[in-house]
Order: structure tokens, then C-alpha cells, then sequence
């Protein structure tokens, strides 16, 4: 997942890596019960999701031409 990461997500974890912020330390694509996290700080007990929005627009436009088909 992390070869298919959006600009997004790239750009973020090159801000939090290496304890960049504040000196917490990130974790990138963490599972946890049955999901991926994005990025998660167990010391400061975070969890940050990052939306891609384009990607949310296909997946809404391909949802709805599926719709129309049946």
C-alpha cells in the first residue's frame, strides 16, 4: 500500500517521520482490528486518516455507473 500511496499521504509522512513533529513518533499503514491506519501516535494516542479526494470521486462516479447498469 505504501508503493500506491497518494501525494497526500507522501507529503504528510514526510512531515511526521523521524519524530519531525514535536518529537513524537509516527507510524505509517498500522493495522488495527480489521483496518489500516494511516498514520498513528501511540504516545499522543492519534490517529490521522488522509482522504484522497480524487480517488473518493472515482470510486462514487464507478458506484453510481454501476447503479445505472442494473
Amino acid at each position: 500500500m505504501r508503493a500506491d500511496a497518494t501525494n497526500a499521504e507522501n507529503l504528510l509522512w514526510q512531515a511526521l517521520r523521524g519524530s519531525q513533529l514535536e518529537g513524537f513518533k509516527f507510524r505509517r499503514q498500522v493495522p488495527l482490528e480489521g483496518y489500516i491506519l494511516d498514520f498513528v501516535c501511540f504516545e499522543a494516542r492519534l490517529i490521522v486518516e488522509v482522504d484522497d479526494v480524487l480517488r473518493e470521486c472515482h470510486a462514487l462516479a464507478h458506484d453510481a455507473q454501476r447503479e445505472d447498469s442494473s
